[in-house]
């Protein structure tokens, strides 16, 4: 019986591993241009930042490790250079799962500290290969492609390692994970994330750029400023919602029970399918808000 037992879920096992990556096989990679030099490469994950130039391609993320080849392949229609910068805007596997392959092709990555702490205490990581080799606190700059790079920390946000990228020149902001651009946030409270810290990187972001700059987000597609504004309000007037109720005793359970606190942004019927639907994000708001420091 236990001989079969192991059978039964070994099968599951590489049955489902077959199926992850006949769900990459299938993954294509769409080169969108954003402005100037600057594109976005679409496909599964994290939205990918490019820049291209002479000095090499810059890169900003790199979704899943079997991905690389069809990323690479993708870049080499915009740029015949070698990728030699990359930069994490935080740990999460959709946006460094091919870090190890884009070490062994050459790239510098650069990430926050934390980062660089995370990635290395992942015990799937036994070789502690892709691991930033550049890291820093609180900001950057890099100067590349005839653009003065910002890279700057924002803190507890989506986690508590994640950068924002802004090409002042192209005019482009690269948001990683605190910009979910038309969705509810996933504020990953047990990375680090908080309410308050998402709140404050959209802040920090739009002080960054101006009405004409084009916005990469984490996840979905190319934003305008308004449409950055728009998700700050959202993320504010959810806070003030939820903050209320629990002002007013309500529990955990009332709270993710009570649509209205969010469906002025987002109905939970719309956000059925996605990854953080409402029940979720009032969840996740209450347990922000309620937590200690």
């Amino acid at each position: 019986m236990k001989k079969l037992t192991f059978l039964i879920a070994f099968s599951l096992m590489i049955s489902t591993s077959i199926f992850a990556f006949q769900d990459m096989d299938d993954v294509k990679i769409e080169v969108i241009p954003v402005n100037e030099n600057i594109y976005m490469l679409k496909g599964a994950g994290g939205n990918i930042g490019i820049s291209v130039g002479e000095n090499g391609v810059f890169m900003i993320d790199d979704q899943f490790a079997p991905l690389t080849p069809k990323i690479l392949a993708a870049v080499k229609t915009i740029s015949d250079k070698q990728v030699k910068f990359l930069v994490n805007t935080h740990y999460h596997g959709d946006h460094t799962g091919g870090n190890t392959n884009f070490e062994k092709e050459g790239a510098l990555i650069v990430a926050h500290d934390n980062v660089r702490k995370r990635l290395k205490e992942d015990e799937k990581n036994t070789d502690q290969s892709g691991l930033p080799i550049i890291t820093f606190d609180n900001k950057m700059n890099l100067h590349l492609n005839g653009d003065d790079i910002l890279v700057v920390h924002v803190r507890n946000a989506h986690t508590d390692g994640d950068a924002l990228i802004y090409f002042p020149k192209s005019n482009v902001l690269h948001t990683g994970d605190t910009f979910f651009n038309g969705m509810f946030p996933y504020i990953d409270l047990k990375s680090g994330g908080s309410v308050a810290g998402d709140i404050q990187a959209a802040k920090t972001g739009l002080m960054l750029i101006n009405a004409e700059t084009k916005i990469i987000p984490g996840h979905g597609p190319i934003a305008s400023y308004a449409d950055y504004e728009k998700y700050l309000k959202m993320l504010a007037g959810i806070q003030t919602n939820v903050k209320a109720s629990i002002a007013l005793g309500k529990s955990r359970e009332d709270i993710v029970a009570d649509e209205s606190l969010t469906n002025e942004y987002i109905t939970d019927s719309a956000a059925e399918k996605s990854f953080i639907n409402g029940p979720k994000i009032r969840g996740t708001y209450f347990d922000s808000l309620s937590a200690k420091d």
